[in-house]
């Protein structure tokens, strides 16, 4: 028996079994093998695993349960999917019912400033009334716009320019003069004699616009106008005034806090002369209040009902097919 059949003799039992070889043990290519030598090892098969076996029919399905309920049967939910309306809504809510508190308050302004007006307007047509000596600061309120006539000596010494005032582009002041009435000095009054350009705030520029002796000026009983928040405050130790504070004012001059405006008519050429000679121009007996009221009920008004659509709009909007679907499937 040769050498070749013993060793396959020997081999049969182990050709049924699988032994790993590592792969340092591999032959070479180049390599020879003798006879004597371990014979090679069978090729390595490769094996898939079994196919998953599909789940038993016999377990128990959700449908067999009584209790289930498919979700095609439940109602469906209302579901927002986008961001949820946060404090813009509620601001948005708020703006239309503010808007149209405003804009009925304005109606009540309408109403008390078109009264005021009427009553100013009767005051002012009817004939000047000579100014009593002594005058409730109080009272003046009832009087405003009431044409009055004062007779007295201007203290030029005490004059007070009020600005700067613009007027047709120019700038100027306000000639504000103390006016000390004949046997009585207590009863002194300001009088707003007008307005000057401010190339002749120096008296000494304007020597017609001083005048002497005793006259009678003719001009409007009047509450002035108050200062706003961008007014500066008065600085009367450098003779610098901004508005018109006639309690300050009467103070410093030792007059009644009393406040005349003095009216001239309006002529162009009249107007034109006395601006060239530094005479102070004062104002037509007219009234001059502003009554914009309507236009502000208009804009509150108005911003109530736009902002009242913009928040109809906002919550009724349908919401978009996507929407739809995820809120019906919301469970799936």
């Amino acid at each position: 028996m040769t050498s070749g059949r013993i060793l396959n003799t020997l081999l049969r039992p182990l050709q049924g079994q699988r032994i790993p070889i590592a792969r340092s043990q591999w032959p070479q290519p180049s390599s020879r093998i003798s006879p004597s030598s371990s014979p090679p090892p069978p090729p390595r098969r490769f094996t898939t695993s079994p196919p998953r076996r599909a789940s038993d029919p016999r377990r128990n399905q959700p449908a067999d349960d009584p209790s289930f309920q498919s979700i095609v049967d439940n109602p469906p939910e209302l579901v927002r999917t986008g961001k949820r309306h946060g404090p813009g809504l509620i601001i948005l809510a708020i703006i239309p019912i503010t808007a149209f508190f405003l804009g009925t308050w304005q109606v009540k302004r309408l109403a008390w400033k078109t009264d005021l007006i009427a009553k100013c307007e009767d005051r002012i047509v009817r004939p000047p009334l000579p100014l009593p000596p002594r005058v409730d600061p109080s009272a003046i309120s009832d009087f405003d716009f009431r044409r009055v006539l004062v007779t007295g000596r201007y203290r030029h010494d005490q004059e007070m320019l009020i600005g700067p005032r613009m007027r047709d582009g120019e700038q100027g002041y306000i000639v504000v003069t103390p006016l000390e009435r004949e046997g009585d000095p207590g009863a002194t009054v300001l009088v707003n004699r007008g307005w000057i350009s401010k190339k002749h705030a120096d008296q000494k520029l304007r020597p017609e616009g001083l005048p002497r002796g005793e006259v009678t000026v003719e001009g409007l009983l009047r509450e002035p106008w108050k200062k706003n928040m961008f007014t500066p405050d008065n600085r009367p130790d450098k003779n610098e005034f901004y508005f018109p504070d006639v309690k300050q004012m009467a103070e410093l001059t030792g007059s009644q806090p009393v406040w005349v405006e003095q009216t001239m008519n309006p002529d162009y050429f009249t107007t034109l002369e006395y601006e060239q000679k530094g005479v102070p121009i004062g104002r037509p007996a007219e009234v001059n209040l502003r009554n914009n009221h309507a236009q502000y009920i208009f804009t509150w008004y108005g911003l109530s009902l736009a902002t009242s659509i913009m928040f109809w709009l906002v919550v009724k909007k349908p919401p978009k097919d996507i929407t739809r679907r995820v809120r019906m499937n919301k469970n799936w």
